[in-house]
């Protein structure tokens, strides 16, 4: 049985070191922080997101990111073998739109309380606040860690769960990547993901907080062409623009904003070709027939954004119904089905979910997680530069790297 030191203790670290603990290894886990889980607290809005209640391919298809390099590891711990893992650990699980996955109690803190008894279950010997500075290696085999203050503890085989950039205060600041490219890992360029964006219209400041259901959007790049289409929901913030379809959309963008423009088209109505649109308008024009123009949208839009269609419109807010014109009309419609934005850049690694790009998986083996380069070395969940979009998919990685690389120390 071997020596196993994991460094990070969210959800690929405890996912790692309870099951490494569970096959008979002697199991260390050593976390930055004061407690584990941190980033897992704040997941799925603090009800945690477990995974995606669907199959293997429905998991792949929604990861951009090096999809088939996790082929062999979902074998390994699929969502269905997931789901049963935390029941067993007596956390109830419900299935919602979108078939995510959360406890029954809604509450991320039972997800970090299971997995903390399953480490204690298989006697893994916890260190938080201890912050590993480097991997030790003699040839190309590993021997131990380094810690912050230069101790240096013996170990056969080590696997990084260090996370990505993303939410640097939950303690996601890049070491895992550091640790790789000192042993001669490569590491991919690292965008943020899954991220807000900015836009170049002050409008989109007086929408703050308005939240818009069942609407479509087209992600579009310099030549007009569409790269990205999603339906669903989004958000206004005082940047910009966020929600579940925006920040899917960020990810097809992210690795050339800094290069190319892109310009992202919402459709209010989708479910309305213009035609029809036109005669839903005419018979609410029909109702209203002798008020303000501004006050003959109510059924048509969400009160707070009437006075930007109006204005993107160009026309007199003051002006009566009747008298509208069809060329005026014409334009609304153009508004509704095509309200247009300019984005300029994202909110950052900070307000990222995920971190796109990470250690390069041509160096990994993709069916045990172990390091093509040093003897005893693995890595698993966001240090890996595999990354999926909203939905569970990317806890799911976590989990299924973190078991695989487990399942796999000799």
């Amino acid at each position: 049985m071997a020596n196993v030191f994991v460094i990070g203790g969210g959800a690929a670290g405890m996912m790692a070191a309870g099951r490494a603990a569970e096959r008979g290894h002697t199991v260390h886990l050593y976390e930055k922080n004061d407690r584990l889980g941190k980033k897992l607290y704040i997941t799925g809005k603090g009800r945690c997101n477990i995974t995606n209640d669907s199959d293997i391919d429905t998991h792949l298809e929604n990861i951009p990111g090096n999809p088939y390099f996790m082929y062999s590891a979902f074998y390994t711990l699929d969502s269905e073998a997931t789901k049963a893992f935390f029941h067993k650990l007596g956390l109830e699980t419900k299935t919602e739109r979108g078939n995510r996955v959360f406890p029954v109690s809604e509450k991320a803190g039972d997800v970090v309380r299971a997995l903390e008894k399953y480490l204690k279950k298989n006697g893994v010997v916890i260190h938080t606040n201890s912050t590993v500075k480097h991997i030790l290696t003699q040839g190309q085999s590993v021997t131990g860690i380094c810690l912050e203050k230069g101790k240096q503890i013996k170990a056969d085989c080590v696997i990084v769960c260090t996370g990505g950039l993303s939410y640097a205060g939950t303690g996601s600041t890049g070491d895992g990547y550091k640790m790789a490219r000192e042993l001669g890992h490569t590491v991919t360029k690292l965008y943020p993901s899954l991220v807000a964006l900015k836009t170049k219209e002050s409008w989109c400041h007086q929408l703050m907080g308005l939240s818009l259901k069942n609407c479509a959007i087209a992600v579009k790049n310099e030549k007009g062409k569409a790269i990205y289409k999603d339906f669903g929901e989004m958000l206004f913030t005082h940047f910009g623009i966020s929600g579940p379809m925006i920040l899917s959309a960020s990810r097809h963008i992210v690795k050339q904003l800094e290069k190319e423009s892109y310009t992202i088209e919402i459709d209010l109505k989708p479910a309305l070709e213009e035609k029809v649109l036109d005669g839903r308008i005419l018979r609410d024009f029909q109702k209203y027939a002798n008020k303000d123009f501004r006050n003959a949208l109510d059924e048509l839009l969400p009160q707070r954004l009437i006075p930007v269609m109006i204005d993107l419109a160009g026309i007199s807010p003051t002006k009566k119904v009747h008298d509208i014109t069809k060329q005026e009309r014409k334009r609304l419609i153009e508004q509704i089905k095509h309200l247009t934005l300019t984005v300029c850049g994202t909110a950052g690694f900070q307000e990222a979910v995920v971190t796109c790009g990470g250690v390069c998986v041509d160096e990994i083996d993709p069916s045990s997680m172990a390091s093509k380069k040093i003897k005893g070395l693995y890595f698993a969940g966001e240090v890996l530069d595999v990354d999926a979009y909203t939905g569970g998919f990317n806890l799911q990685i976590a989990f299924s790297t973190g078991y695989t690389a487990a399942e796999n120390i000799i």
